[in-house]
């Protein structure tokens, strides 16, 4: 994919290190895959695990320099920061708890900083993480991938270019099955630790995959949460936190009209394997993608039939066009999205080197998209103790 205006450091890759995502862990390998895949980032150094052990092997594994593959992160923060060819950016890929701290130590030193969503574990954490942020230079990027796909671009400028009419109603869904059963008192990793409130924080579901839906809602819709009533629930016996959740949003006033929400985020829905959804209608239209098919957009201007908006095909736009890499009919997906991210932020990093202000066009997920992920986990917390009651946000 070609940047414009960076060729003469286009050849250059960003070196990048990365904070956990050793070996046998899912989410590390695709951070690594989307990283690679437009060809703007080179891993060159991590802290791949909490034991030295497993981190050595893991950095073997990878063919990292041994030298550069460090037992913690913090060691590594420090002696990067002293490479004159050290990282550039760093990818936090750990468990939520880990972030806020492994964030800390590369933004004071100038670094980077790519991070896995949730924000942090704890809202605490995630206003002192933003403080850090706002006060470094380094830019600070939120992988929510799915607002990388093409037509959730085209989503979200139909909505902007005002399509729709008035935004009036945002459904949106995430529906998983995985947890049904007590599969993480089997050992099964990811089960375990998306489980424990000390290393998961204070949402299941909610901080896991509802911060995905309501990211997605918000991104396309352009709304800002005022207040919502969620209703959470554990449902299999002895779980710590919520694996379902049922949440009522209400938007601020925008175009005249106070938009409505309904959230759902299940991960004991059998049938559901990743079931992210997004609808939005106003005065004029509505709009519906889902991720199962995620090439595809619904555009129904009221009183018409609906249409289907391909991604690069007829009626899509730029919005989608520069974030797709193959004619249409060939599907792009989950990595692909996720690799739009890690372009983008190479596109704001080449922009940073050379000392030029970075594109308007370009587009990711910030610090203040974490932290209102974080706000609104702690809000459906804070809702459902009070038996549904509504929260100010």
């Amino acid at each position: 994919m070609a940047i414009e205006g960076t060729t003469e450091v286009r050849e250059k890759r960003i070196r990048l290190g990365m904070v956990g995502g050793g070996s046998g862990a899912f989410i590390g390998a695709v951070h690594r895959m989307a990283a690679r895949l437009d060809d703007h980032f080179e891993l060159v150094a991590g802290a791949l695990s909490s034991t030295p052990e497993k981190a050595k092997a893991s950095g073997a594994e990878l063919g990292l320099d041994p030298t550069r593959s460090y037992s913690d992160f913090k060691e590594m923060a420090i002696r990067e920061a002293k490479l004159k060819n050290g990282i550039e950016a760093v990818a936090i890929v750990t468990p939520n708890h880990v972030h806020y701290e492994a964030a800390k130590e590369f933004l004071k030193r100038g670094i980077h900083v790519i991070c896995d969503k949730p924000l942090t574990s704890t809202l605490s954490d995630a206003r002192k993480l933003k403080k850090l942020a706002d006060e470094s230079d380094a830019l600070f990027v939120l992988t929510h991938n799915y607002t990388g796909y093409p037509m959730v671009r085209q989503a979200r400028s139909m909505v902007a270019n005002g399509d729709i009419g008035a935004v009036r109603l945002v459904q949106m869904e995430y529906p998983q099955d995985w947890l049904t059963e007590n599969i993480e008192q089997s050992g099964q990793k990811q089960a375990a630790w998306r489980t424990d409130p000390s290393k998961s924080g204070a949402g299941g579901s909610t901080g896991d995959i509802g911060t995905h839906a309501y990211n997605l809602g918000a991104f396309v819709s352009g709304l800002e949460l005022e207040e919502l009533a969620a209703d959470l629930d554990s449902f299999v016996k002895g779980r710590a936190l919520d694996d379902n959740a049922h949440v009522m949003m209400r938007f601020k006033e925008r175009d005249g009209q106070r938009a409505k929400g309904m959230l759902w985020c299940s991960q004991v829905a059998p049938g559901h394997e990743n079931g992210l959804m997004v609808r939005v209608y106003g005065t004029k239209g509505g709009l519906e993608w889902t991720q199962k098919d995620p090439n595809y957009l619904w555009y129904t201007p009221f009183g018409e039939p609906k249409r289907l908006i391909t991604r690069a095909g007829a009626g899509s736009g730029p919005s989608a066009a520069r974030v797709s890499r193959i004619p249409s009919g060939h599907p792009e997906g989950y990595l692909e999205g996720f690799a739009n991210i890690y372009t983008e932020a190479a596109r704001a990093i080449y922009a940073r080197r050379v000392g030029k202000a970075v594109d308007p066009a370009v587009l990711y997920p910030t610090i203040d998209d974490g932290m209102k992920g974080m706000v609104f986990v702690d809000a459906c917390v804070q809702s459902s103790k009070r038996n549904g009651a509504w929260v100010k946000v």
